[in-house]
């Protein structure tokens, strides 16, 4: 029986007992957050890497019209008590789910700020099922191990762009593992 030979370099270690796992880039060696993606109900594109490098970041997929569409409320929420020290939360509308998100832009845009009085960023319609999931979300899912299954599903982006964790659609953006883990991000 002949040995096996494992090759591990310098960087995999110490990302592995700095980070626990290399979790900073996408596979393809992309960041997390390298994505150009357009402000809802706008022409003005973003890349988000650029636009929120050094945040800790919340990326949620959105819909109006689902039974847990009272999460904004309690996104807005954690915006508001905490983008002073660094959170931004990243809405992105999506209709994958039960067709929950059938609006226009415009419309979605409106039931938001109306609604649910929200300020923080949100972006253009996106699909995010595995399969037809746009790049961000294909890249989040594969560095998370899982995609949404359903609306408000959440991943947590730490201040260099490593995905830290992420939270099915029924957690709510209130619970204390959601809080605790920003918190200790922050």
């Amino acid at each position: 029986m002949k040995p096996v030979q494992f090759q591990v370099n310098t960087l995999t270690l110490l990302a592995f007992f700095t980070f626990g796992s290399v979790q900073a880039a996408t596979p393809t060696g992309q960041h997390l957050l390298d994505h150009d993606v357009r402000r809802l109900g706008t022409d003005e594109v973003v890349n988000l890497k650029t636009a929120y490098s050094g945040k800790v970041v919340l990326i949620v997929n959105t819909a109006s019209k689902c039974a847990l569409t009272g999460q904004y409320e309690g996104l807005e929420s954690l915006y508001d008590s905490y983008r002073g020290r660094g959170l931004v939360v990243l809405g992105f509308p999506s209709n994958d789910f039960g067709g929950q998100e059938p609006g226009t832009e415009q419309q979605i845009q409106d039931f938001c700020r109306l609604t649910y009085s929200v300020k923080f960023p949100m972006f253009a319609k996106t699909s995010v099922k595995k399969g037809s999931a746009d790049p961000l979300f294909s890249g989040l899912a594969e560095a998370a191990g899982r995609y949404p299954k359903w609306n408000f599903h959440k991943y947590l982006i730490d201040r260099d762009g490593r995905l830290v964790d992420n939270y099915l659609s029924w957690t709510s953006p209130q619970s204390s593992s959601v809080i605790q883990a920003i918190e200790k991000l922050l």
